[in-house]
């Protein structure tokens, strides 16, 4: 019974250790100004397309509820991810994203190249003209590129 006790203190020990709070830097992150961050998304590629996912929801754990906007631009090869006919889960969990008011911006001169309609894409996909532009855009006005590799 004893060595059960010291087990699962020893465990908790650990579990708790491995729950850092993250440390904010000034100006911290609030409603009024809250962190911008985007992420590109031009590549076609499943497991790349699930990991930025997984690191959007990673962001999200970590700030406060309307302190942090996220936005995915998505042009080139990385329209099809979220074309209608792409994997399933995958979608799911973009339109999850979605319900958490991250933002998916499609590229309309890629649809234009690659002969897609808007309705071949899942709904509430905001559009610009050129994505790479928008990259730009963000970058100008201070949103910070947190594409992962």
């Amino acid at each position: 019974m004893r060595r059960l006790v010291s087990l699962l203190l020893a465990l908790a020990f650990f579990v708790s250790q491995g729950e850092a709070k993250m440390k904010f830097s000034d100006p911290q992150p609030t409603f009024d100004n809250p962190r911008r961050v985007f992420m590109k998304l031009n590549s076609a590629d499943i497991h790349y397309a699930n990991h930025l996912l997984g690191t959007i929801y990673n962001l999200l754990k970590e700030y406060p509820s309307d302190t942090l906007k996220v936005a995915v631009l998505v042009y080139g090869p990385g329209m099809r991810v979220i074309k209608k006919d792409y994997d399933a889960k995958t979608l799911d969990r973009i339109r999850s994203l979605m319900e958490y008011d991250v933002e998916f911006v499609g590229c309309i001169n890629t649809m234009q190249t690659m002969g897609w309609k808007k309705k071949d894409f899942i709904e509430d996909i905001e559009y610009v003209q050129a994505g790479v532009a928008e990259v730009i855009e963000r970058q100008v006005a201070g949103w910070i590129d947190a594409t992962p590799y």
